[in-house]
């Protein structure tokens, strides 16, 4: 396995007590089987004989299911995987990898429980599902999209698994929201709420030295929020992050290749013509940085409870707000982005 990224308690054994009940958010991901998993990868373009498959923009998707055939109905799996991947596909313009295997293993109960994505003679994802699962339940996952967008970055290496894994907490909102999954007010009271787990504690160092769950998840996510406004805030909310991420897999071909992060954000920064997420890292790599929160959700218009309060229209920032989560109908793509 040359590289994995996992969501859950067993990526995160050194974290403190606190960090456990955090990471209830990410499920338990220790029942997936990476062994098996690398014996589902297709070959060439091909899906397995077994395999569902799934087109989306020109991508495969194989979908192996390691349930009984009664306890999970195929098609309320299927709904869930083209709804997903086409959420992904939606926000990067494109499906983020040609070929990936998704093995979707039926465990006791309902729900989504957890995901991880490897590169281990090709990508496949694998995602623990409830045999219980209801329809409601697959609608309203996170966990398909988040493993998706890990499809969207090169393996930058265990250093900057902060931002693999942030990017992924970040995108996986806007995306579902953009596409009309998720509502909005939902998005942003989950980062009003779960940004602050970002900041880094007393004796903390920078970014490139956390092990925190929080600060990787987080932290890492907070580093796009500031990147996202940054670059709108200085290209007169033209574009934003979304644009640079696109940038940065067409020209790497995400997951599947490895990367420089020096590279990685220099290629998102010319897509902009800002100098946004250089800057940012920079300030943020070696050092701790604790942004004021409570000023950026000011200037953004969310209120301290997005879910029962309005926003603030009149905000400073309350354009850029809304452009980030808009509806993809309703995006207007400027010349020469």
């Amino acid at each position: 396995m040359r590289a994995s990224r996992v969501l859950g308690v067993a990526a995160c054994l050194g974290c403190a007590l606190a960090n456990l009940a955090i990471a209830a958010r990410d499920g338990d991901s220790a029942t997936l089987d990476a062994t098996a998993a690398a014996g589902a990868v297709a070959t060439g373009n091909r899906c397995p004989g077994n395999a569902a498959t799934f087109a989306v923009q020109g991508s495969t998707l194989c979908a192996l299911i390691d349930a009984p055939a009664q306890a999970i109905p195929r098609q309320r799996l299927h709904g869930w995987i083209e709804r997903s991947a086409r959420i992904v596909a939606d926000y990067y313009a494109r499906f983020p990898a040609p070929l990936v295997v998704l093995r979707i293993q039926g465990t006791a109960g309902g729900g989504v429980h957890g995901g991880r994505t490897i590169n281990d003679s090709g990508l496949v994802i694998q995602v623990s599902v409830g045999r219980d699962v209801t329809s409601a339940e697959l609608a309203e996952d996170w966990v398909l999209v988040h493993e998706m967008v890990h499809l969207a970055l090169p393996d930058l290496g265990r250093r900057h698994h902060w931002l693999e894994e942030g990017l992924a907490t970040y995108v996986e909102g806007i995306a579902r929201a953009q596409f009309g999954n998720r509502d909005i007010a939902d998005v942003w009271a989950e980062y009003r709420r779960s940004m602050p787990l970002g900041l880094p504690h007393a004796g903390e160092g920078g970014m490139d030295e956390t092990r925190d769950w929080g600060r990787t998840y987080w932290g890492g996510a907070l580093y796009c929020l500031q990147s996202d406004v940054a670059i709108r805030e200085q290209t007169g909310n033209r574009i934003g992050l979304q644009t640079a991420l696109r940038a940065i897999l067409r020209e790497t071909g995400g997951y599947g290749a490895t990367g420089d992060i020096d590279e990685v954000l220099r290629i998102g920064d010319a897509a902009t013509g800002t100098t946004a997420l250089q800057d940012l890292y920079r300030q943020t790599k070696a050092a701790p940085l604790a942004p004021d929160l409570e000023l950026l959700w000011t200037r953004l218009g969310v209120p301290t409870d997005p879910k029962s309060q309005p926003f603030d229209a009149d905000a400073p920032l309350a354009a850029i707000r809304i452009a980030i989560t808009v509806r993809q109908s309703e995006q207007r793509t400027p010349k020469g982005f």
